[in-house]
Order: C-alpha cells, then sequence, then structure tokens
C-alpha cells in the first residue's frame, strides 16, 4: 500500500487510470500516467510533456537525479501532476516541492517511520527556503 504526500499531509491515491513505462507511452494523449526511471536520459523529457501525470522513482534517498528530471520537465513546460516515488524522506520534501514535484508517493512502512507530523512539519515549504531568506 501507498501513501501520498502532499501539503495538505498523507492521502489515499486518487489515480485511477494507471501507469506505463516511457518507452511505452504513445506519443499522442494517452490517459495513462508515465513511470520514469531516476536515470532516464533528458532528451526523452521533451516528448512526455502532453501527459496527464509522470512519476519519477528514487531507489535511494541518496539518488538526487529525480529532482534534476522534475527541474527539467518543468522548464518544458510540463503542467501536469508529478510524483516523486520511493524513497523520499521527509527532510527531502521541501526540495521535492522547489523541483517541481506536487506529490510524494512513499510505502506504508516508510510512512510509519516517518508518521504524518514529520512530513507537515515541511509543509511550508516556501518559507523555509535558504535561497528565498538570503534575496531578502
Amino acid at each position: 500500500m501507498s501513501v501520498i504526500i502532499t501539503d495538505a499531509g498523507f492521502a489515499a491515491d486518487d489515480w485511477d487510470c494507471g501507469f506505463r513505462v516511457a518507452d511505452d507511452a504513445p506519443a499522442n494523449d494517452s490517459p495513462q500516467a508515465i513511470d520514469l526511471p531516476s536515470d532516464t536520459a533528458p532528451n526523452v523529457l521533451s516528448r512526455l510533456t502532453n501527459a496527464p501525470m509522470i512519476r519519477i522513482d528514487f531507489p535511494s534517498s541518496a539518488d538526487g537525479r529525480g529532482f534534476t528530471l522534475a527541474q527539467i520537465l518543468r522548464r518544458a513546460g510540463f503542467t501536469g501532476r508529478l510524483r516523486a516515488r520511493g524513497h523520499v524522506l521527509a527532510d527531502q520534501y521541501g526540495m521535492a516541492r522547489r523541483s517541481g514535484f506536487d506529490e510524494v508517493e512513499i510505502d506504508a512502512a516508510l510512512a510509519a517511520r516517518q508518521p504524518e507530523p514529520q512530513w507537515l512539519a515541511r509543509a511550508n515549504w516556501q518559507s523555509h527556503n535558504y535561497q528565498a531568506r538570503l534575496r531578502g
């Protein structure tokens, strides 16, 4: 079972159109979301900007490539839902949101180790941005 995390806290997954891998993704407007591994080549991203949702895998909390992919997608014009999935820690929630992610998907075991209050403590991610504080 997965737990979805937004700025409002834990929620159930409301996506019901399914997922497919990027290699199988049609160029047209399919209702299915796209699953991207963290090692996706950036040149693949430009053909995915019409997807309704993209879910980027984080195989490890030390693997930050997903943050870069999210930024590239947003800069390329992607306006759909963007979800980080896997080993994203509560401490990384602000970075995920600043990178362009709308939500984070974790498994129940990680949700038990890092309960909702830990994620909610980081939900005000815009106020806790050191760059914004430096700009004053």
